[in-house]
């Protein structure tokens, strides 16, 4: 691979392969660096010097577990709420201090502000959001929530000399045996210390293990449990997407007709560009079950991929949403206080829903 240019920040080749091969499967050993050395041809110093600089250009985001929302209990959903544009950073700054909202962002369409929330077990999904449209000042809100996954893991090719219509390099989602939150103490300890940054050490899960009372060996195995179980999705970094030069984000949704939807579902997840892609609910003002997120370095990588898909599924009722701006990326915090503390301060009788109602127009 050649050097690329990312912003200011010049990456080699070396640089390039790590990007690429963190984002899939950040090595579960107890000398993770050495291991990744190993497979780039480089010493262990070397590569945390790298990732350190990576990291500090703002390319690398973090790395740590990714864990699956529903199987710790948690409930979650996209959310689309509609907010007068004069007054669109304030109600993205209300909606931000929910701490269990992880994404939020303004995008080209009537509805401006689309967010992510996860509650947890003991707390309803639909109370929270009743509470943050009337806090936001939203006009109009739809929840949105997941009904079937095809896929989901940003894997953007850093080298850039993937096709848009190349084939998916990740696993196919799996349905596992594990549906339950039934987390022992201990579990919930590991869950505790793998949701957090990874630190730039030799030996990055000792401190974990210190802090649990236990060995790096024992970190290491219940982190490979978890992926087992189907709890965690898998140990990897997630990068900064426009730092690393992916600038152009579309949310592609699709209106298909409803027997068709899981084949046109699986289709569109075979494609490497589609980084997630969901099915999930209609309404009258909201015609689009299918939802793939498309990651590329421009707007014409982006409709390049668009046009593969439309000329091989034949479909052409569909928009794109581009993200216009970022308001929030963080990973989900499992089992953290904040939520009891937020839920306290902000949530009022009324916004519970009545035992009648259906979820999600508000």
């Amino acid at each position: 691979m050649p050097t690329k240019t990312v912003g200011r920040v010049t990456i080699d080749d070396v640089d390039q392969r790590l990007l690429n091969t963190i984002q899939t499967a950040f090595p579960l050993v107890t000398r993770p660096f050495a291991a990744l050395g190993e497979q780039l041809g480089v010493p262990e110093d070397e590569v945390m010097d790298r990732y350190r600089r990576l990291k500090a250009e703002r390319i690398i985001r973090q790395v740590s577990a990714i864990f699956d929302t529903r199987k710790l209990g948690f409930r979650s959903s996209l959310v689309a709420t509609s907010v007068d544009e004069r007054r669109v950073d304030d109600a993205a700054e209300v909606i931000n201090g929910h701490p269990g909202v992880s994404h939020n962002y303004r995008r080209d369409h009537e509805f401006n502000l689309w967010w992510t929330i996860a509650v947890p077990p003991e707390e309803d999904l639909q109370t929270h959001v009743n509470a943050l449209h009337r806090l936001c000042g939203g006009r109009s809100t739809r929840v949105l929530p997941t009904l079937k996954l095809y896929k989901i893991g940003v894997d953007l090719d850093v080298s850039d000399q993937r096709s848009m219509n190349a084939q998916s390099v990740l696993p196919a989602y799996r349905e596992t045996a594990r549906t339950a939150a039934d987390l022992t103490a201990e579990e919930r300890g590991y869950v505790l210390e793998l949701q957090e940054d990874l630190t730039v050490e030799p030996t990055p899960f000792a401190s974990m293990a210190q802090r649990l009372g236990t060995s790096s060996d024992a970190v290491v195995k219940a982190a490979e449990a978890f992926i087992d179980e189907g709890l965690m999705r898998r140990f990897a970094a997630v990068l900064h997407h426009r730092r690393a030069g992916f600038g152009a984000n579309a949310m592609s949704v699709w209106s298909v007709p409803e027997r068709l939807t899981d084949e046109y579902g699986y289709q569109l997840a075979g494609y490497a560009a589609v980084s997630h892609c969901y099915r999930r609910p209609t309404y009258p003002d909201w015609p689009y079950a299918l939802f793939g997120m498309i990651h590329a370095t421009s707007k014409q990588r982006v409709e390049e991929a668009v046009a593969d898909i439309r000329e091989r599924t034949q479909l052409d009722d569909y928009r794109l949403l581009y993200s216009t701006k970022e308001y929030k990326k963080v990973r989900v915090r499992y089992f953290d206080p904040a939520y009891e503390v937020w839920a306290t301060a902000n949530i009022l009788p009324d916004d519970a829903p009545s035992p009648t109602a259906g979820a999600t127009t508000l």
